[in-house]
């Protein structure tokens, strides 16, 4: 098999596991909070909000550096930091004796992980450019095929034995998406050499230089990542309040999620082989206009089947906004800082994470359960004519670097 194909294979199989890993558990936070001794409305509100908008915060502040450091030292060894990270915190949060300890590893879990950025970053570089939106669709898919299987396996998991053995199974999952990075892929790393000049300016220059044509996009990802993620701490509450009691919520929550991980591993190829095609911002004004549509049948739900409609074809559309701006994004940006780039995306997503569930926290606690659902509606359409705005301001060709040579220093790193 050629390398980039079996790199491809391994890393999708690995971010099945780590998906899965996620989803194990995660989904289940508002009821495991409430388990803790949190169960005073508000407050219950206000911890999850809290637990949501904590692993944004720090990852916000980390990918940067970490994509910096994969630019330096190679992308493999990314994802097995981000894994193994990930791996620790999950199974000390099915320890934790209090909220307060959780928020902290949630923090820490913010620090260390970021496995699909580290994912997107060794399998862009290592592709050819003309299959970026198959390989990055591909990926995609399997992100949520690995929440879906998570979420409900993870549901069922913690009806039976509970939501703190549902965080320890998640860190063995993150294990084994681990030794599959680590046993299974290759990377052919060449080192670039240190920069002659060390001035400031030059420096600044530099990050400019990197950073500057990605800007429009890196400010539409911060605000996708707001609107994308302003509901979600939220959908197992709504499961709650239509089924009506937390027994079985977890089970009906977890169905959720893979109903959503259906349709995002359904919407992840096709919508990434149509961007090899279509120009992204098209795909991304139609993907928004259809998530707000469903997202309102998602507010007026009072009924499982009605909600579990809704949240399919929600995520079915906003399956096409992330990849399709990861795409956009590395077809205007080289290969050789794409660590970089892709690093400051995560952290422009991580800031509309974080400020997300503050928002609609406070929206839940003011207007009710159901009015964040309809402001996530209102915000997915102002997403339509802000991707149109940041198209005029994006360059018309690929950026100079692409095509640049630049001295290199080999240095091969090859897994086991």
């Amino acid at each position: 098999m050629i390398e980039w194909k079996r790199n491809l294979l391994m890393v999708v199989l690995s971010q099945f596991f780590s998906m899965m890993g996620f989803a194990f558990a995660m989904p289940f936070a508002p009821y495991y909070i409430q388990q803790l001794g949190i169960t005073e409305p508000n407050e219950l509100k206000m911890w999850v909000a809290l637990f949501t908008a904590a692993a944004p915060l720090t990852l916000a502040v980390a990918a940067p550096i970490w994509g910096a450091l994969g630019d330096r030292y190679g992308r493999r060894i990314m994802m097995l930091r981000a894994n193994f990270g990930g791996m620790l915190v999950l199974s000390l949060m099915g320890l934790a004796p209090n909220v307060q300890l959780l928020i902290v590893l949630r923090l820490l879990q913010g620090t260390l992980t970021g496995t699909v950025s580290a994912a997107q970053t060794f399998v862009s570089v290592q592709s050819p450019p003309h299959r970026s939106g198959m390989v990055l669709g591909t990926l995609s898919a399997a992100v949520f095929s690995g929440s879906m299987c998570g979420a409900f396996l993870g549901g069922l998991f913690a009806e039976w034995f509970g939501y703190r053995m549902a965080f320890l199974c998640s860190g063995v999952l993150l294990l084994t998406s681990a030794l599959l990075v680590l046993l299974g892929t290759r990377e052919k790393f060449v080192r670039p050499m240190e920069e002659d000049s060390d001035s400031m300016e030059d420096r600044v220059r530099m990050f400019w230089g990197k950073i500057g044509p990605a800007i429009p996009i890196l400010a539409l990802m911060t605000i996708m990542g707001f609107v994308l993620q302003f509901d979600g701490a939220w959908l197992p509450l709504l499961v709650q309040e239509i089924h009506g009691s937390l027994k079985g919520a977890a089970f009906w929550a977890g169905s959720l999620q893979a109903t959503g991980g259906i349709a995002g591993f359904l919407a992840g190829p096709i919508i990434g082989r149509i961007a090899d095609r279509i120009a992204p911002p098209r795909i991304g004004k139609i993907a928004a206009f259809g998530t707000g549509l469903m997202m309102i049948v998602v507010a007026l739900a009072h009924g499982l089947v009605q909600l579990f409609t809704g949240r399919f074809g929600a995520a079915f559309c906003a399956g096409g906004l992330d990849p399709v701006l990861m795409i956009w994004l590395a077809k205007t940006t080289p290969a050789e800082s794409r660590g970089f780039i892709f690093g400051w995306a995560v952290t422009a997503k991580a800031l509309g994470w974080m400020a997300a569930p503050l928002a609609s926290g406070a929206v839940a606690c003011i207007f009710g359960l159901r009015a964040v659902f309809f402001t996530a509606a209102a915000f997915l359409f102002l997403l339509i004519p802000l991707i149109a705005l940041i198209v005029r301001y994006l360059p018309s060709g690929p950026p100079p670097a692409a095509n640049k040579e630049i001295p290199v220093l080999r240095v091969e790193n090859q897994g086991d």
